[in-house]
């Protein structure tokens, strides 16, 4: 049984896709880019130092813009990481190989997420499932384990070098004269696995 995993190379994509494997799935990793910035090369870096298949999946830049407009338009991120990420999931699952797809979303995220008839609506439009590994973990439960298991670095969202939507995003940002500053979160830290623990 193969599955297709949504992955930027942070703690809870990585930690999903042990526990798929543990599960007893193939895992393919799949992340996502626009096209302006390389950084899908951090998450490919990952997925080898952690043994698993890499491909990057390319998403028409008009999909960017409107997340764009709509995070300069609410004066926050939510809304356009939320729309990207459904528009990944649709992407991965309209794949005519695909017939399992993932996420590293967790039981206490708001963005991004997929509210059950979200989920139900992909896996009924796609003809695939949807597996979230990670849906009934909190995050004290996911700390404990990818402290356990992996060698992570920790960083403020707009330094720390990654793999996920908000890079592509703060770039079309400030081309567009817009310092990504005023949008998104002061003191948010993130995350970037460079591989196992005591491999």
């Amino acid at each position: 049984m193969k599955v297709y995993h949504l992955y930027s190379g942070g703690k809870d994509s990585s930690l999903s896709a042990w526990i798929l494997e543990r599960l007893g799935y193939e895992v393919e990793l799949v992340t996502i880019s626009f096209g302006l910035l390389k950084n899908w090369r951090y998450a490919r870096e990952t997925a080898e130092n952690l043994g698993f298949k890499h491909r990057v999946l390319y998403l028409p830049e008009d999909i960017l813009e409107k997340a764009a407009e709509t995070a300069l338009r609410d004066s926050h991120p939510n809304g356009a990481i939320q729309y990207i990420h459904e528009r990944a999931l649709e992407a991965i699952a309209s794949m005519p190989e695909v017939e399992r797809v993932s996420d590293g979303t967790r039981r206490d995220d708001r963005v991004p997420f997929l509210d059950l008839p979200k989920a139900r609506s992909l896996e009924d439009r796609f003809g695939v499932a949807y597996i979230r590994p990670l849906l009934g973990l909190g995050y004290r439960t996911i700390r404990e384990l990818t402290e356990r298991l992996f060698n992570v670095e920790m960083g403020e969202s707009e330094e720390l070098v990654k793999a996920d939507y908000e890079a592509e995003l703060r770039d079309l940002l400030k081309e567009k004269g817009f310092d990504p500053r005023a949008i998104f979160p002061k003191s948010h830290q993130q995350s970037r696995v460079l591989g196992w623990k005591n491999v």
